[in-house]
């Protein structure tokens, strides 16, 4: 892995992966922008879009870190081991545990703002559903990006957390989109 600490250096690893990034980004506002009028007709929905993104984004980011610090110990290997599987467990159960938790927040927001269109119950598996698929692509990403930087040579604390982020963005626009589509 490269130590070389220079404005040059981290420019040249990092801007073709900000700006392929900055398209991912502008992908995830596509998707969004199509999913508009259900969002609008269900406002508890609209809730959880930042909610579901951000969390699902900081959930890959928390594994992520996980696995940079594993990797620079030199503990972790890319197969299956006591360390990536035990720190995906736990990202998947966390989100097994927080989903609901954002379901049920999300419903009493729109509740106490405008009314509730959609029972709890349906909020709650709308969320449930989205953040277990998303702790599942979150760890995929996750792993996935932190070999990249890996076989690139590049600096996992630099690169997956941006990487994860964005990605757990678009993704998690999608995600809740297909769930929304398959329960309403």
């Amino acid at each position: 892995m490269t130590t070389e600490w220079s404005v040059r250096a981290i420019t040249r690893a990092m801007l073709p992966i900000l700006l392929a990034l900055t398209l991912v980004e502008i992908g995830s506002g596509l998707v969004l922008g199509s999913f508009e009028a259900t969002l609008l007709r269900y406002p508890s929905l609209l809730v959880l879009v930042p909610v579901t993104i951000g969390t699902a984004g900081n959930l890959g980011s928390v594994l992520a870190a996980r696995l940079s610090t594993a990797f620079h110990l030199g503990t972790l290997s890319f197969g299956p081991d006591d360390t990536l599987l035990g720190n995906a467990g736990a990202t998947v159960a966390l989100a097994l545990t927080v989903f609901p938790v954002v379901g049920i927040g999300a419903w009493a927001l729109s509740s106490v703002t405008g009314g509730s269109e959609l029972r709890l119950l349906t909020v709650v598996l709308v969320a449930t559903l989205s953040g277990a698929a998303l702790a599942v692509l979150a760890v995929a990403v996750t792993v996935t990006a932190t070999y990249a930087a890996y076989r690139f040579e590049l600096d996992p604390d630099d690169v997956v957390i941006p990487v994860v982020t964005n990605v757990c963005d678009v993704l998690g626009v999608i995600v809740l989109f297909v769930v929304v589509q398959s329960l309403l």
